[in-house]
């Protein structure tokens, strides 16, 4: 079926059979080191019997590893999941990737020269102390639970410049790409579950803004997205004169049944950094809840890469039921550096003959990894240049989901993602990776609804006198790209919804009757014949429509999210008494969401929760108030 097959099975075998002779060389080397030694090894008949035991010696050198790997999933099917990532054969989360690289290269450097006894009983110590060491630290984290740590260490992001309030009649136009992702979110969550500080370089407010589900109305057709415009009074200025306002633009694509096939390449990182924590755990629950949600005329490869392609666990494409599908997902287990170049390359190799093969499927490269790429190209745009697709009728849509909290590289999995034509999530725990790819919300997500979508939003100037968007400083674009077909423009799959908040200033006074703000258009592609769409709305404020409850007090969420991240995004930038504004600003915030109006009408959803112990988590790492001695 494929013409590459042999060649690739070639290449495993090859591969294979020089790591025996490796280990048999090292086995023979530490037989002649102990026959020199001891007396009685001298009377040892060399030859077939070493042989054997080399080729038995490499295959427990492969094996063992993977065997604990299975032993931790069978163990999982008695205990709750997160029992089972702590019974993971990996380090403590706070060893660094280097430690753990030089243990276990020191481990395979003396193991040929054990005996299985010997072998079983340092595993067994091994497993002992670790168990030791996470039993520890489990109560050193108890009992300090209410004390702040600081942010992660090694974590790779970028501090994009916040836009600023713009005069409508210097520029009245801002042009942006649609945003889906919601990873800055869940990131943060986690880090405050874990007591640490958020970074604010993490945080990207429309991330923040579209984690959350607004509960618009559908399209009324399957060709269009639904278009709304929203508008309130801004909250920070509630007890001010009342001179801004806060409007809100939503887009929400429709629901549809679509039932072309889907050719999927899962690129699994197996380097020594994901030894840390439980994040091979989230990344085997992951992948293995894609397969299960794939269908029979769905096709799958599988890729695993450290310093190099993991050659003897490389599936070429096949059916998701395939055994050979389900044990390189249960084999993935940490080994040496990170060469996500090696990993995306032979990923899209393999997508781009599927895509050959299935010119009506819908193709996607998952990347899973903590995005320390250290080995060969480490640039996200240089690794893009090397694995370019440069097919845009079927395009392959590269897909990134990020583990890990320390020694983790945002920077690189979000513009992978972005330039990659796909999108970016972010996995904290095993069964969070089973619900976010379980088979109905993987479907969903995998059936695109438009490529290349951008807006343009055009402020009339009579109107409106300032006007600054909150978020998209990673998708703002110039004006003039806005009639182009770009590649880094979002994909936006079917029933997902984008919000867009912007701080407006009004020219003149509003006197209650409906004003026209201006206009915004969208762009995009149809994913499955290329057709280029357009759709244009009038931005409106009025008194009309009539709203529930639940829907008042989830637009009053939104725009508290978005001010709040937007306000903490800054402190990269201030000191003193710019700091302490923030967190009166977010006070602010916290005191209108603990209203029993707001508990009465969002208590009962996990997110309004969560929200509300984010919040507080990141006003405790501010200061009350500050005074810089100053004048003004």
């Amino acid at each position: 079926m494929f013409e590459h097959r042999d060649r690739f099975r070639w290449r495993r075998r090859w591969r294979a059979g020089l790591g025996l002779l490796a280990a048999g060389a090292l086995l023979i080397g530490a037989a002649a080191c102990a026959d020199e030694e001891s007396p009685s090894s001298a009377d040892r008949e060399p030859g077939p019997a070493v042989s054997e035991q080399a080729e038995q010696q490499a295959v427990s050198e492969t094996r063992g590893p993977q065997r604990s790997e299975r032993e931790a999933v069978a163990a999982a099917q008695q205990d709750s999941e997160e029992q089972a990532a702590m019974s993971e054969p990996a380090p403590a989360a706070q060893e660094q990737a280097a430690d753990y690289q030089s243990q276990q290269q020191a481990q395979s450097a003396a193991a040929p020269a054990r005996s299985g006894t010997q072998q079983a009983e340092a595993q067994d110590a091994m497993e002992a102390e670790e168990a030791e060491e996470e039993s520890a630290a489990s109560s050193s984290s108890s009992s300090s639970s209410q004390q702040r740590r600081q942010s992660p260490s090694d974590t790779t992001f970028r501090d994009y410049e916040r836009s600023e309030l713009v005069r409508t009649a210097d520029d009245d136009t801002a042009t942006f790409s649609l945003d889906v992702d919601r990873t800055s979110y869940r990131l943060a969550l986690n880090w405050a579950q874990e007591g640490l500080v958020i970074n604010p370089d993490s945080v990207r407010a429309e991330e923040w803004i579209n984690a959350f589900d607004y509960r618009y109305e559908r399209p009324s057709s399957e060709r269009f997205f639904a278009i709304t415009s929203d508008w309130m009074i801004h909250p920070l200025d509630a007890d001010r004169d009342q001179d801004r306002f806060m409007v809100r633009l939503a887009f929400q694509a429709p629901e549809l049944e679509d039932d072309r096939p889907l050719n999927v390449t899962l690129v699994l990182d197996a380097s020594g950094s994901m030894g840390d924590g439980n994040r091979v755990a989230i990344a085997r629950a992951a992948a293995e809840s894609i397969r299960r949600g794939l269908r029979e005329q769905d096709w799958i490869a599988v890729v695993q890469f450290s310093n190099s392609v993991v050659w003897e666990l490389v599936v070429e494409p096949t059916r998701p039921g395939d055994r050979d599908v389900r044990r390189s997902i249960e084999e993935l287990y940490p080994r040496d550096s990170t060469n996500v170049q090696a990993g995306l390359n032979l990923g899209v190799e393999f997508a781009d003959e599927m895509r050959r093969e299935r010119p009506d499927a819908y193709n996607y490269v998952i990347l899973m990894s903590d995005g320390v790429a250290n080995v060969d190209a480490t640039d996200p745009f240089a690794i893009l240049n090397r694995v370019g697709d440069g097919d845009d009728r079927n395009p392959l849509r590269l897909i990134t989901v990020g583990v890990g909290i320390a020694n983790y590289n945002d920077y690189l999995l979000e513009q992978l993602a972005q330039h990659g034509n796909g999108w970016y999530r972010y996995l904290s725990t095993p069964s969070e990776a089973q619900a976010v790819f379980s088979r109905e919300n993987w479907l969903a997500l995998s059936r695109p609804f438009a490529d290349a979508t951008r807006a343009q939003v055009v402020w009339d100037p009579n109107v409106v006198g300032e006007w600054r968007m909150i978020g998209y400083e990673n998708r703002v674009t110039s004006d003039a790209s806005f009639d182009q077909d770009r590649r880094e423009f979002a994909e936006i799959p079917v029933g997902a919804a984008t919000t867009v908040f912007f701080e407006v200033g009004l020219a003149r006074p509003l006197r209650g009757e409906p004003l026209r703000l201006g206009s915004v258009e969208l762009r995009w592609l149809n994913p499955v014949d290329g057709e280029a769409r357009s759709q244009l709305h009038e931005v409106l404020v009025n008194d009309g429509g009539s709203w529930s409850d639940e829907q008042l007090a989830l637009f009053d969420l939104g725009a508290l999210v978005a001010l709040s991240s937007d306000r903490y995004s800054r402190l990269s930038e201030l000191v003193g008494s710019d700091a302490a504004l923030v967190r009166r600003e977010l006070d602010t915030a916290a005191e209108m969401l603990e209203r029993s109006w707001y508990a009465d009408q969002l208590g009962g959803l996990d997110a309004y929760r969560d929200f509300r112990f984010l919040l507080d988590h990141l006003r405790d790492a501010l200061p009350l108030d500050a005074r810089s001695g100053y004048s003004r």
